[in-house]
């Protein structure tokens, strides 16, 4: 199975696909340099197998790539960079206490 993860920017949102098959996504808004993620879903059918985790490390592997900041507002996004703290450099220091990292 191929996992992949892409940047639809006219939906702004980051997809990831098994095989062809879409099974999640994170949204965001850009807004000049900085890239605010506000939800992430995976289908239920495809839970239990990482590509939550696997989504969230591309999407801040491309907004680190792209030189923007990060605000997660998604709960996914900002446990994800909880659990992963070398990402927390991805959110500008003054906002780090705002989401708690």
């Amino acid at each position: 199975m191929a996992i992949r993860v892409t940047d639809n920017q006219d939906g702004s949102r980051f997809e990831i696909f098994d095989d062809e098959k879409l099974a999640g996504f994170t949204e965001y808004h850009r807004y000049g340099t900085e890239l605010a993620f506000i939800h992430t879903e995976i289908d239920p059918e495809f839970g239990g197998r990482g590509l939550g985790g696997k989504l969230a490390q591309s999407a801040l592997d491309a907004a680190r790539e792209q030189g923007l900041a990060v605000l997660p507002y998604c709960p996914f996004i900002r446990g994800w960079i909880t659990k992963h703290p070398d990402y927390a450099e991805l959110v500008p220091a003054g906002q780090r206490d705002r989401f708690g990292l």
